[in-house]
């Protein structure tokens, strides 16, 4: 059995609006999701500890499609697999009121994702709760454009701080500046980043207990959050083209 709520916080983790296709693989109960974007500017993975299901490799192709199945579902779900020459070809999905079918797709379709290099990070930001929900007011204030500057600066009495700059930083443009403290190895770092899919992690990641965001001198930023059971990652390049 698993929760609805928790089954659609995995889905929503790793959708974002924008990745439908990825593998499930189940092994004593623990399940990792790999995926990355379509424009392959964003790599990741989550990651659950208690989840009930046989040991197995699925292909979801649609994961909207398995969404709104799952929007009509209460409570906690049994989650069966039926398979055809070995290959998994049904998820049925059953609650105290329905039984539901999902067709699986093969595993071949599902585009291999790669691996990140990871460099050496300048900064490190632990982030509150309270942080991701000033981080989505601010980019919800300026959702007419999808440019976010991140800085290392210092404020008024010398510390190191990371500003997250929401608009067109140039020019007399609507802007929004958001401060934060954090481990900071290299100052005056201008990284441009799309907003609208930062805002995106940060909302599917609301329920973290814990996390951290790391950046890069190379464009790299790495976020992750933990909670009880879930662990998520996420790698997001430097924006290629910029106002900045």
């Amino acid at each position: 059995m698993i929760n609805k709520i928790l089954l659609q916080s995995i889905l929503n983790k790793y959708h974002l609006g924008v990745n439908q296709s990825v593998k499930w693989v189940i092994n004593d109960n623990n399940l990792e999701i790999n995926f990355v974007s379509p424009t392959k500017d964003i790599i990741g993975k989550v990651l659950c500890s208690d989840f009930q299901l046989e040991d197995s490799e699925i292909a979801i192709y649609d994961t909207k499609k398995l969404s709104n199945l799952l929007s009509i579902c209460q409570g906690d779900l049994l989650l069966e697999l039926e398979k055809s020459h070995k290959i998994y070809t049904k998820l049925r999905i059953s609650d105290a009121s329905f039984n539901l079918t999902y067709a699986l797709s093969d595993p071949l379709l599902i585009e291999k994702v790669g691996t990140v290099n990871v460099p050496q990070w300048v900064v490190e930001i632990p982030l509150e709760k309270e942080n991701i929900a000033n981080l989505i007011k601010a980019k919800s204030a300026l959702g007419e454009t999808d440019n976010m500057l991140f800085t290392t600066t210092q404020n008024l009495d010398g510390e190191d701080i990371c500003e997250f700059v929401f608009g067109d930083e140039m020019g007399h443009n609507n802007k929004i500046i958001y401060q934060i403290l954090g481990d900071i190895k290299e100052t005056d770092l201008k990284i441009p980043f799309n907003s609208e899919m930062f805002k995106s992690i940060l909302q599917v990641n609301k329920d973290m207990e814990e996390g951290k965001i790391y950046v890069s001198s190379m464009g790299l930023m790495k976020l992750e959050f933990k909670t009880d059971t879930i662990y998520s990652e996420y790698f997001m390049v430097r924006k290629a083209e910029t106002s900045f």
